[in-house]
């Protein structure tokens, strides 16, 4: 490679790893608890969990689970309910003031005695303050989209990273550190070394991080663009004062895709549903078709269905990225997997901090350059 080549590709991998290496270090971090959240949740006590029942114990009437909520927060409006494609003993409701509150409150009910389990805990906790952190540093959309905005530069280290030390790093075996060298290259040698061993997954999580940044300006198009269509008939009709059975409306979604499980409900008046409909989003039983999910719009008057059609190929995209960041697809292998991977990542990212603060005489050689 010429020298001017080199210099080039040497100040693009310099400056976009500089900018980005601090807050990815903070996402390395940060996401390493993520990847064990549910572990992590039953060990510090906060994970709720159902009583044992009979497997053919009937599940209860949902307008039932509903009411169980509405008992314990009268004042307050469903806002959606969900179950664990993995845990369906539980219903989570959420509940706010408005339908589109940021403050709100979520009921854990049995799904087979409609009975409060409890009100689980997440703002504030230790696994709360990692979420944050690591998906939006508590700036809301704007935090978001600066971490997405890391991630590009990410990505960029990387591609100019490889064309930079790969030539270099072809006079030396895999794995080799020079030891008789100064700490310095020894460090450069262990930091390209691991920059090579977690390339791949480097690349992958980056990007698959930098879609997730994308979610709330995705879902504000799905709904200009594809739900607006859904709900046309709907437009200039006054919103219902009352709502129709939900038991009724899931029976009818169900029918609809028996092949398929309820993930979430939606409530009329939230991000995922219309002023006059339930969104009952369905998914697949396969560990990666459990992530993606099927509209199902319900008329929250009636309780029978108005539309149902597939994802537009964003939200896919969106939904597919989501369990490829976390390695949570694959079970407890790809999980270890996973965070071994990001271990090896924050040795690369910390051996470039220390690499520039102790850069010292620059030498020509790419190798020796941080």
């Amino acid at each position: 490679m010429k020298t001017i080549n080199v210099r080039r590709w040497a100040w693009v991998h310099r400056w976009s790893s500089l900018v980005c290496t601090v807050f990815m270090l903070l996402l390395c971090i940060t996401g390493l608890p993520l990847i064990y959240h549910h572990e992590i949740d039953h060990l510090l006590g906060n994970a709720i969990e159902a009583p044992v029942m009979p497997a053919a114990t009937p599940k209860a009437n949902l307008d039932d689970v509903i009411a169980a909520g509405k008992t314990l927060y009268p004042n307050k409006v469903m806002m959606y309910m969900s179950q664990e494609a993995d845990e369906r003993e539980i219903w989570y409701l959420t509940m706010g003031d408005t339908p589109t509150s940021e403050q709100f409150k979520s009921i854990a009910v049995d799904a087979r005695t409609a009975k409060v389990l409890g009100e689980p805990s997440f703002e504030g906790t230790f696994l709360g303050v990692m979420f944050h952190l690591h998906v939006d540093l508590y700036a809301g959309l704007w935090g978001k989209l600066f971490l997405g905005f890391m991630g590009l530069l990410l990505i960029v280290a990387i591609i100019s990273g490889v064309v930079l030390y790969a030539p270099f790093m072809r006079k030396l075996h895999f794995g080799e550190v020079r030891r008789t060298r100064g700490p310095r290259v020894k460090w450069l040698d262990l930091h390209n070394m691991l920059g090579i061993v977690t390339l791949t997954w480097l690349f992958v999580v980056g990007a698959t991080g930098m879609i997730n940044t994308w979610a709330d300006l995705l879902v504000k198009y799905y709904q200009y663009t594809e739900v607006a269509a859904m709900i046309a008939p709907y437009k200039g009709m006054p919103t219902p004062s009352k709502l129709g059975s939900m038991e009724k409306a899931m029976a009818n979604a169900t029918a609809a895709e028996p092949a398929m499980q309820v993930g979430f409900v939606a409530f009329p008046g939230t991000a995922f549903s219309s002023p006059h409909h339930y969104g009952i989003f369905m998914h697949g039983n396969q560990p990666l078709t459990s992530r993606l999910y099927k509209p199902v719009l319900v008329d929250a008057q009636t309780s029978e269905i108005t539309d149902r059609r597939e994802l537009p190929w964003y939200l896919t995209a969106l939904l597919v990225s989501q369990p490829l960041h976390f390695g949570d697809y694959g079970g407890g292998w790809l999980q270890f997997l996973w965070a071994m991977l990001d271990i090896a990542a924050i040795i690369v990212l910390g051996s470039g901090i220390y690499l520039w603060l102790k850069r010292g005489v620059q030498t020509t050689a790419p190798g020796e350059q941080s």
